[in-house]
């Protein structure tokens, strides 16, 4: 994929959801990044395969639109929509998980019935290892204790 393919995807994704400025300052910001990080010796190809999938980026920035449009940060200070009004000369890395498609979402509870079974397996694992010297031991000790009880 191009930059102006990447571009053209980013833009048609988020024209759904978003206010025109919101679409261009977010274009822009993107467009903007993938050229400051070619300047810096990268190669366009590296550069979006690491951005991902525009979609996935559209989606999180309409995520983050719905949410307030001004959030506090940590120190006190307010920032609009995630970003801070200063340019920044530092790298940029963009990661994006997002649990979006039905199919993921179902892998993620297949995952957590698999984590759980697998719980449930050992610890039945370890009972059954246990439980042949774990009885006639109590067996002896309830016996043992039943005899002192016929004595006294």
């Amino acid at each position: 994929m191009t930059k102006n393919e990447f571009m053209i995807k980013l833009q048609e994704a988020l024209e759904n959801d978003l206010d025109a400025s919101a679409v261009r300052d977010n274009v822009n910001y993107y467009s903007n990044y993938i050229d400051d990080e070619i300047r810096k010796g990268r190669s366009e190809e590296e550069v979006l395969d690491e951005l991902g999938d525009p979609w996935v980026i559209a989606q999180s920035v309409i995520d983050m639109s719905a949410q307030k449009n001004v959030t506090e940060d940590y120190g006190g200070s307010y920032r609009s929509a995630g970003r801070s009004s200063e340019r920044q000369e530092s790298s940029y890395n963009v990661h994006s998980y997002t649990i979006g498609s039905w199919w993921q979402k179902l892998l993620l509870i297949l995952g957590i019935i698999g984590i759980v079974l697998i719980v449930v397996a050992v610890i039945g694992g370890i009972i059954s290892l246990v439980m042949p010297i774990v009885i006639p031991v109590l067996v002896v000790i309830l016996l043992v204790n039943f005899i002192r009880r016929l004595k006294e």
